[in-house]
């Protein structure tokens, strides 16, 4: 069984383990229109971003990998902010049900690290309040991302609504949050250093690879524009 953490405020950590799938004709909480609503856009949302990251993944040309993974992760940011202003979700068993393994994640997670080269690995702080600098690599919090919104897809789309709301709510607080969060600030770091020339803490090698990724999509944004 794979257990998942939860905590309780009241009680301390807890854990929830991954149980049989539920049973045919289980009943599961009737869910009222507005939170239905919710969680389909959510699920939208997860699942445009899951398949727009594997595009980017194979994306051929390397300069525009900076600027599509931006966008991708402001958007998914924005589904975690409203996860986020949501009363907390429930998970309706003491198990989790069982919706079959993982997504093989780890070929996308390598293309990502050879198309971003010198950029990959980047430091930040994971609390500001508990400022200690972590040093951490771009393919893999976004392949750490992707994980945590497939699981909970995984349950949206098995039936399991208040579980899959449980699971990305819980899952954007306590991991992809701040992930997307500090991936997306450094990625921000390098279109400011290209934009604005910002003098940034990078070694040579990353600035050097960062201003190569951004004039390839300058020339290729160039070679598309109509006359």
């Amino acid at each position: 069984m794979t257990p998942t953490q939860t905590s309780d405020p009241a009680t301390g950590p807890a854990v929830r383990e991954t149980g049989a799938p539920l049973a045919a004709g289980a009943e599961r909480p009737a869910l009222d229109a507005e939170t239905e609503e919710f969680a389909q856009q959510i699920a939208d949302q997860v699942a445009s971003f899951l398949l727009a990251l594997r595009a980017v993944s194979q994306e051929p040309d390397a300069g525009r990998t900076i600027s599509l993974l931006l966008l991708e992760i402001s958007q998914v940011l924005l589904a975690g902010a409203r996860l986020g202003a949501q009363r907390d979700f429930t998970p309706i068993a003491e198990y989790q049900p069982d919706v079959g393994p993982e997504a093989d994640l780890d070929e996308m997670r390598l293309r990502l690290a050879e198309l971003l080269g010198g950029l990959d690995t980047y430091a930040f702080v994971f609390d500001p309040y508990v400022p200690e600098v972590v040093e951490g690599q771009l393919s893999d919090d976004l392949t750490s991302i992707a994980s945590d919104l497939e699981n909970g897809l995984r349950h949206y789309r098995a039936g399991n609504v208040e579980e899959a709301l449980w699971w990305w709510q819980f899952s954007y607080v306590s991991s992809w949050g701040n992930l997307a969060g500090a991936a997306l600030n450094a990625l921000l770091s390098v279109v400011a250093h290209d934009r604005l020339d910002v003098d940034l803490d990078l070694d040579a090698d990353q600035v050097a690879a960062a201003d190569e990724m951004l004039a390839d999509e300058m020339r290729g944004g160039r070679a598309t524009t109509p006359r």
